[in-house]
């Protein structure tokens, strides 16, 4: 099991400091999702992070910088790995990009390309951070490993007091959001709970 962390959708005061404080205390991937957000004030926060730091960061836009902040991991999302040509995924994958997507159906996972290392599948419980998004997996969800081509992240509504449920249901780890970012003073502790409680299992 692997915890890995989704940026707040909005900037908040002081992030980049936070995020290396994240990075400081073990996180081992941060995926920074701003959507909506200008190219400047995404380029402001990847130069607000330590360049030592970068290698653990996946962006979800602006794919562009990648370059000049020197980031390996690109995400898609769902609708966009859709769209997205095969070639260009071969051709990002051929040049030691990491790419990753999100999935909401276990279909998906069987069908999903080659060209992804892992993918978020989610809400596994109902959101913190998106009101109103709720789980529609029953109580004896389990992901049958003859379809889980590639690692599987749970994502959606995790907190202290349910991941330890993400192992029996076949999950490779945890993407955290709301627990972390809802209270942002809280941040590193929040993360220090789950970290200790996961890598302690």
């Amino acid at each position: 099991m692997k915890l890995l962390a989704i940026s707040d959708p909005e900037f908040i005061p002081d992030e980049a400091t936070l995020i290396n404080s994240l990075f400081r205390e073990g996180l081992v991937c941060l995926h920074i999702r701003k959507p909506g957000s200008s190219e400047d004030d995404f380029a402001d926060l990847l130069t607000g992070i330590r360049p030592e730091f970068r290698t653990r960061v996946a962006i979800h836009q602006h794919h562009r910088l990648s370059e000049k902040f020197q980031i390996q991991r690109l995400h898609f999302t769902e609708k966009e790995r859709k769209i997205t040509a095969p070639e260009i995924l071969k051709t990002l994958k051929s040049s030691s990009y990491i790419l990753t997507t999100s999935v909401h159906d276990l279909e998906d996972l069987e069908r999903l390309p080659s060209y992804f290392s892992y993918t978020f599948f989610g809400p596994v419980f109902d959101s913190i951070s998106k009101k109103g998004y709720k789980s529609v997996l029953p109580d004896d969800f389990y992901i049958r490993p003859e379809i889980k081509k590639r690692p599987v992240y749970g994502l959606g509504g995790i907190s202290a007091g349910n991941v330890g449920k993400l192992g029996p249901m076949n999950f490779d780890g945890a993407a955290v959001l709301g627990t972390l970012w809802n209270e942002p003073e809280n941040t590193i502790a929040k993360f220090c709970e789950l970290r200790d409680l996961i890598y302690s299992s």
